[in-house]
């Protein structure tokens, strides 16, 4: 049987969310860990941009946005009816997601990577303070909430929970000793969840011609 093919690398924040909602949607597909530096030249084909995930589905059409890849799996069937929140609306969930997309990006990866932006001056603390007004807003929303469009998982929790991931682990001491009680325990439950550690298995880098495991895995 012809499956879509999931190129995805195991510890990017947009290829887990991808496979956060496809294992949720239950699309099975053939995935391809890649590994960056050496991308396969299939996946290049199928998306010149380069970065993951990228899906190709079984008629050929190609998916290379991670948001897309969330909202086709999920369109497709929602068991756990992420796209329809509790509390709000899926276009606020959108909102919300472009602003972790957006702006908090933006110091996410200068506060990690300060490094790399010398040439603009980077300092990873000022972007570490810049970025952590988001996380005042999710601390905002999850004192009176045990998720942040309700009492059960949607959309905007698993579209932004890898983000928030990358950014504690960029200085745990720190996140740990912050005060964003709320946010670490909801970071907390959602790394230690069953949901999440089906997604994280390591695969080997694929190569062409090599055999192409199953995800989710049965």
């Amino acid at each position: 049987m012809t499956l879509p093919i999931l190129y995805s690398f195991r510890r990017c924040p947009y290829a887990m969310r991808a496979r956060l909602a496809i294992s949720s949607a239950g699309l099975t597909c053939r995935l391809r860990e890649v590994v960056l530096r050496d991308k396969p030249a299939e996946m290049l084909e199928a998306s010149p941009k380069g970065t993951v995930p990228v899906l190709v589905l079984e008629d050929g059409k190609v998916i290379d946005e991670s948001l897309d890849v969330m909202l086709h799996a999920l369109r497709g069937n929602d068991p756990g009816d992420w796209l329809s929140p509790e509390e709000g609306s899926l276009q606020e969930m959108l909102d919300f997601i472009a602003a972790c997309d957006g702006p908090f990006k933006h110091h996410l990866d200068r506060y990690k990577y300060a490094n790399r932006y010398e040439e603009e001056g980077a300092v990873a603390e000022d972007h570490r303070k810049a970025g952590s007004a988001f996380l005042d807003t999710l601390e905002e929303r999850l004192t009176s909430r045990e998720q942040l469009f309700g009492t059960r998982v949607s959309l905007g929790d698993m579209a932004v929970m890898p983000f928030i991931r990358q950014f504690a682990n960029t200085d745990r001491a720190w996140f740990d000793a912050a005060p964003y009680p709320h946010v670490q325990a909801w970071l907390g439950a959602h790394l230690e969840s069953a949901r999440f550690k089906a997604i994280m298995p390591k695969f080997k880098q694929w190569q062409t011609g090599d055999e192409e495991p199953v995800f989710p895995a049965n």
